[in-house]
This record gives C-alpha cells, structure tokens and sequence, in this order.
C-alpha cells in the first residue's frame, strides 16, 4: 500500500477509553470541518481525482486486504448476500474511482445563493447552501461506504467520521488510508475523513451522542441496526429501514419491455436494497405476462411465493419453484432469490398495495398507459417512483451524484439517494445597502 505522508494521530484505542478516542474524533473532525467549508472548488477536485488514482493504483493489495476480511466472515458463517457485500472486486474498486471523478467534474454547489428576491424595504433576501459541518456515518458490510462517503464528504465541504462493521475492518482502515493520503497531498486535513480505528460496539453509542461535534448520523445497514440508532441519537439521522421495492405490470404493457424490467429489477443483484421483492401484475396482463417471467425465474432459480390466482399460472411453468404467499410476505425485504408476486385489479390497487405494504423506498411501473404513468408517478409515496424501468436504478450514482451516502425514505431535507446536496444546509443571507428597519 502506497505509505501515507503525515499520518493523523488517530490510533486504535488501548489505553485511553473508547469514550475518550471518540471525543479526540469529534474534536479533531470538528476542526477539520472548519478548514473543508473554505476549501477552494480546485483543491477538493484534485484531492477526488487523487483518491480515484490511488484506487486503481492500489487495486491489488486493496483486495489483499479484503481476503482478510473474507476468510474471517466464512469462518464465522456470514450468509451469502453478506459476503457479496463485502466484496471488493476490481469492478467495485473502479465504480468508486469513477464515482470520485464524475464527482469532481461537478458543478460545486457550495457557496450558491438561491431564491434572491429583492423586498419592499430595499433588502435582498436569498439562501445561501453550505457545508453540514460534520458527520457520523455507521456502516454494515460494503467496505466501498468508506471511498461513497469520503468523497461526497470532500466534495460538499464536510468532515466525516466513518464506523464500519468489524468483519469489513481490514478493507477499511487501507481504504481510509487512501483517503488521508489523497487529501494531505492535497494540503487538506486528513482528518477531514476518520475511520473509528475500534471494532468496540460502544464506539456508535458515543458516535450518535456527540451533538457538540457531530450534526447528524447516517445508518447503512441492517433494520435492527438503524432502528436502535434512530431511537438512541442524540442528533438528526439521515435514514431508511429496508427497501421492499415493488415492480408493477401494468395493462396496457409491452411484454418483451415488461419481462426484461422485472427481471433486471430482481436478479441484476440479489443484496442491494433497491431489488425489487414484489411483483404485482394487473389482472388483464397477467395471463401473457406471468408464465413469461416466470420460465425467466424458473431458470434463475428464483423462488415465487404467490397469490393464489398467481400460482394457477405459473405453477405448470417447467422448474418453477412456487410458495403460498402469506400476509407477511407483502412486507418483506428478500435480498435472496426470492420475489412475492401478487395479481391485482389495476393500476388504483397496485398503487393502494405499494403504499400500504412498501418500505417507501423505489417502485416501478410498467405501462403504456401515459395516464397511468402519470398517476403512479403522483400517487406511490416512496422517495424514488419509476416508469418502464428497473428499480436498481435506484441509487446515487445512476442518478448522477456521483455517489450517495445512503438511501432516505424519510421526508424531510433529504430524500431519494443522498448526494452532495443532502449533505448541505441552507442558510438565509441577507444583501443590503444601508436600510434600517422602520
């Protein structure tokens, strides 16, 4: 691994306190903040595409690492979509890098002024976006969060403090190192991005109860994970709790269209959380449509777990692996090769079952219908509503982010992937020339 010039004083905790390193982090990611708000737009391009050179630079002894990790989730029994996430394979390692550099060939959003409109009183009053400040980022699994969040952090102005899973712990600490690397040689703060150097669960306890140094905490991870740090922080959390994404068939529908969607939207990637886990098909198109996806599943060996009118057409399809569907199974997030599939009247049905069982995070519709589209695109309440595509789509790369600090289903400042605007505020500025209020 290319060797890290000025390296932070941010070691692993032995004999200071898990208490006391997380208060050196905030204190020092507090600082950092400061000196990243005023960073010019040049010096933080040049540190991403630093960080994307180092990436490939590196790809190699980053997967070295990563093995590490690998050999120790095997042996300690970590379920397929599990070690799927934690790989870092060339592809993934070349994503990141090309999300830094699409990254830095965006438009800096830092600094602009918004919505200036000139009052009564003389006075111009307009918004101003501005850096969050500082945030805590707590991590599952996909090592590459660490290189997403470390230049989403750069670009927007931020400081970071970064705790991933222990078994990812390898791949991240020689990530983070890239990072402090790309950003001292670029005379900024290496600690403008840490990693919390301790597998210790009690470092996250500390993490989301620093409100003096951390202005809000970001959960990726299992439901059970962002549950506990949504009712523990004691500061604003960025969240989503699962992705049970629905693909709807709709009538009027091109089939070769419909099948390719619905598959591409459940077996592209069984892990991610924008997999579509329900299949609902309106009744007039579900006697071409269904038998057709289904021989596509069948083939893939992706389980069916079905409304009864479902099952009677796609029970006979050769291979087809075909479950009764129960009431808890229109809730449910897979991330397995496994799709509930449901037959519904229409378009109103298949929109009132998205908005009652879904998580809120990415629905599709497949149609021909313009006012069906335009329906569904106003009345599915999820922060990201598809027409005639895949729900993978769903993330902040694809959607010209360049990265994305995670997903949010929650409705207020961020919503939809989170890029660089949902890690800004914004403050009123005020431009006059010598009025005084009367």
């Amino acid at each position: 691994m290319t060797s890290l010039q000025n390296p932070p004083q941010n070691a692993t905790p032995d004999a200071q306190s898990v208490a006391e390193h997380m208060r050196l982090l905030g204190q020092q990611a507090k600082a950092a903040s400061a000196l990243m708000a005023k960073a010019s737009v040049a010096v933080k391009s040049a540190a991403l595409k630093r960080l994307a050179a180092l990436l490939r630079e590196n790809t190699g002894r980053l997967q070295a690492d990563n093995a590490k990790d690998l050999e120790r989730a095997q042996a300690a029994g970590l379920s397929g979509p599990m070690l799927d996430r934690l790989k870092l394979t060339p592809q993934v390692l070349e994503t990141c890098a090309l999300g830094c550099e699409q990254l830095a060939a965006m438009p800096d959003v830092i600094g602009e002024i918004i919505g200036l409109k000139q009052m009564p009183s003389g006075i111009r009053v307009g918004q101003m976006r501005v850096p969050i400040g500082v945030f805590g980022m707590i991590f599952e699994s996909r090592p590459n969060v660490t290189i997403e969040a470390a230049s989403l952090s750069i670009k927007s102005g931020n400081a970071c403090i970064l705790r991933g899973g222990s078994e990812a712990i390898e791949s991240n600490k020689a990530l983070a190192l890239l990072v402090q690397q790309a950003l001292t040689e670029n005379g900024l703060p290496a600690q403008a991005v840490q990693l919390v150097q301790t597998t210790d669960r009690e470092a996250v306890s500390h993490l989301i109860a620093m409100p003096q140094f951390v202005d809000v905490v970001i959960p990726r991870g299992g439901k059970g994970l962002i549950e506990r740090i949504s009712r523990d922080a004691k500061v604003p959390v960025i969240k989503h709790l699962d992705g049970n994404c629905h693909t709807y068939v709709d009538f009027p529908f091109d089939l070769a269209m419909a099948v390719k969607v619905a598959d591409n939207a459940k077996t592209q990637k069984y892990s991610p959380c924008n997999a579509s886990e329900g299949l609902l098909v309106a009744r007039a198109a579900a006697a071409e449509f269904l038998p057709a996806i289904a021989a596509v599943y069948a083939a893939k060996q992706v389980e069916m777990r079905c409304c009864p009118e479902a099952k009677a057409l796609v029970a006979a399809v050769p291979g087809a692996q075909v479950v009764d569907a129960t009431e808890q199974d229109w809730f449910e997030e897979y991330l397995a090769p496994i799709i509930s599939i449901k037959v519904v009247a229409d378009v109103d049905a298949a929109i009132a079952h998205i908005n009652h069982y879904s998580s809120h995070h990415t629905d599709a519709i497949v149609t021909r219908d313009h006012m069906h589209a335009q329906q569904f695109l106003r009345e599915v309440d999820s922060a990201s509503v598809m027409v005639n595509t895949s729900t993978r789509f769903a993330d902040g790369f694809e959607y010209g982010l360049g990265a994305e600090i995670g997903i949010s289903t929650d409705k207020f400042h961020a919503r939809g992937p989170v890029g660089i605007e949902g890690l800004t505020s914004l403050k009123y500025v005020v431009l006059g020339d010598g009025e005084v209020r009367h």
